[in-house]
């Protein structure tokens, strides 16, 4: 879990709340193919995760987007 809060830790106070709230509450409940998509987010740029939170653009996958709400919405 430490490597995933390194990665949680990015150039913006933002992002870093916001994936680092994710992580700690939603993270270790989610199935593995949640838990995958959100590692797998974790690779992209910060400038395409800021875009994809604001809803500024869309992911390409479904799963991806499903994490994104809920990490948006991390008690539903």
């Amino acid at each position: 879990m430490s490597r995933l809060q390194w990665r949680c830790r990015r150039g913006t106070r933002e992002l870093d709340e916001l994936l680092q709230r994710y992580l700690h509450l939603r993270y270790p409940q989610a199935d593995a193919a949640e838990q995958q998509a959100f590692e797998r987010l974790l690779e992209m740029q910060d400038p395409v995760l800021q875009d994809w939170l604001a809803g500024a653009s869309r992911p390409p996958e479904r799963e991806l987007e499903d994490v994104i709400q809920r990490i948006l919405k991390p008690e539903s």
